[in-house]
C-alpha cells in the first residue's frame, strides 16, 4: 500500500516506522518545509493518506484528499466544530474519511469501559465525577481530543451533567476536565467518581506513541478497503 504522510513530526515518524515494518511504502511525506508538494497529482499516486497536522490546516488537507479520491485517516484534533462540513464534503465526493481522537486500541476499549461505568453511575447521585488528562508540554490543544470524547460519552448517559468545562470551577451540571502538561508524557486519562465514603477511578496510560501509530496504520489498511465515514468502532467491530 502506498501511503501519503501529511504531517511528519514525531507521530508521523512513528507511523512511518510501523508502516514500513508492515510492508507498506511511504510515497509522499509532507512537512512544514515542503507543503507545496501536497498536490492533487502527488496524492493521486497514493492509496491512502494519514494526516496528523494542526486544526488550521487539517480541513484543507481533507478536502484535497477527497478531491484526489484518496481515503484519508486523520488524528488531528481541534477542528470538530466543523465536523458536519467535513463529513458532507467527504460524502459529496464519494470519499472515505476515518477520524479518531485516539487511534490506540487500548484507548478505544477504555472508551467502552467509560460508557459502561457512566451508565452504572446514572442513578447514583451521591457520586460526583471529574476527569484529568496529562500530556507532554508540546501538545497545543486542551483538553485533549480523547478527553473530549470521554466527556461527551459521559454526558450522553449521565443525567446530572449537561456540559463539560476545562480547568475551571464547574457548576453543578458541568463536568470539569483538568488538563496538565508535563515532560514527555504520551497521554494519561483518568475518570473519577467520588462520594463521601469512597471513590471509583479508571485510568488509561500510554507508554509511548507506538500504540497510537499502529492504530493509525491499521486504520489506513481498513480505509483502503472500505468507504464512507469510518471510526475505530468500525475497525474494532465494537
Amino acid at each position: 500500500m502506498k501511503i501519503a504522510l501529511i504531517g511528519y513530526g514525531r507521530m508521523g515518524k512513528e507511523i512511518e516506522k510501523i508502516a514500513l515494518d508492515r510492508g507498506h511504502e511511504i510515497s509522499l511525506k509532507i512537512d512544514v518545509d515542503n507543503q507545496s508538494d501536497l498536490t492533487l497529482e502527488n496524492l493521486k499516486k497514493c492509496d491512502v493518506a494519514i494526516e496528523f497536522t494542526i486544526p488550521t490546516s487539517a480541513i484543507n488537507n481533507y478536502n484535497l484528499c477527497f478531491e484526489a479520491g484518496v481515503p484519508v485517516v486523520s488524528g488531528t484534533t481541534g477542528w470538530l466544530d466543523r465536523k458536519e462540513e467535513v463529513y458532507n464534503s467527504c460524502l459529496a465526493k464519494d470519499g472515505t474519511f476515518f477520524y479518531a481522537s485516539n487511534f490506540s486500541v487500548g484507548v478505544n476499549l477504555f472508551f467502552e469501559l467509560n460508557r459502561k461505568l457512566a451508565t452504572l453511575m446514572a442513578g447514583r447521585s451521591e457520586y460526583g465525577v471529574e476527569m484529568t488528562e496529562v500530556h507532554h508540554t508540546q501538545k497545543l490543544d486542551a483538553p485533549s481530543g480523547t478527553a473530549i470524547s470521554l466527556a461527551e460519552d459521559i454526558l450522553e448517559v449521565l443525567p446530572s451533567k449537561t456540559a463539560w468545562v476545562n480547568d475551571k470551577t464547574p457548576a453543578e451540571n458541568e463536568l470539569n476536565i483538568k488538563s496538565e502538561r508535563e515532560g514527555q508524557v504520551p497521554g494519561i486519562h483518568t475518570v473519577k467518581y467520588e462520594s463521601d465514603v469512597d471513590y471509583i477511578e479508571i485510568t488509561h496510560s500510554a507508554k509511548s506513541r507506538k500504540g497510537f501509530a499502529l492504530g493509525a496504520v491499521l486504520a489506513a489498511e481498513f480505509s483502503k478497503e472500505n468507504k464512507g465515514i469510518l471510526s475505530m468502532k468500525d475497525l474494532l467491530k465494537i
